[in-house]
């Protein structure tokens, strides 16, 4: 079973190849608002490492948001285009629980004008998922908070995605007709057409 995980929805470009649930290969670089450019390129090369072609792949995994308005459709765009292809299944994870993995924590994602992402996690199981402002998120009487813990004076981690896509398998929703998979934004489109 020949797996590509993709999330180009918010600051990352993170790309990463399984076979029956192990690694083979990964990418993942910070390319705000670059993930168009560089998406082809980098997941050529690791394919072609591997000896793949886009025919190989059995399934994908894909972040579904929330995050930038453009960069989850850069994922969404190119999983249509290949489970159109081809009957490949198709999965989608929450960025925000791709970035809380199994564990228990808060994660925030920048969500602009002192707004954020915000995401509740037991264990990986999702508790709560809504927009909060940076004022609400500083009230938060915990310590494990992760993400864009830079609007709050903190200093930023490194996240494993690989390993994260992973563990969370359990927690991947299938679409079962690749026209009706559609972002989840957490907030009115029309907010993400201002600058």
């Amino acid at each position: 079973m020949k797996t590509l995980c993709m999330d180009t929805s918010h600051r990352h470009l993170v790309l990463v190849l399984l076979e029956n649930n192990e690694i083979k290969a990964k990418y993942a670089c910070e390319a705000w608002k670059k993930q168009s450019e560089t998406i082809f390129v980098e997941l050529l090369k690791l394919m072609e490492d591997l000896q793949w072609s886009p025919n190989d792949l059995d399934e994908m995994v894909i972040t579904k948001g929330p995050g930038s308005y453009t960069g989850i459709r850069i994922a969404m765009s190119i999983a249509k285009v290949l489970c159109t292809r081809k009957p490949i299944e198709l999965y989608t994870i929450s960025t925000l629980q791709l970035y809380a993995g199994v564990n228990n924590v808060h994660v925030i994602l920048d969500a602009r004008s002192n707004r954020v992402y915000y995401g509740c996690y037991e264990n990986g199981i999702c508790m709560n998922e809504c927009i909060k402002t940076i004022d609400e998120i500083k009230e938060i009487n915990d310590s494990n908070i992760i993400g864009d813990i830079d609007l709050i004076g903190q200093e930023k981690v490194n996240i494993d995605f690989a390993n994260n896509f992973v563990k969370l398998r359990s927690q991947y929703h299938k679409i079962d007709h690749v026209h009706t998979l559609i972002p989840e934004y957490l907030k009115d489109e029309s907010a993400y057409l201002v600058k």
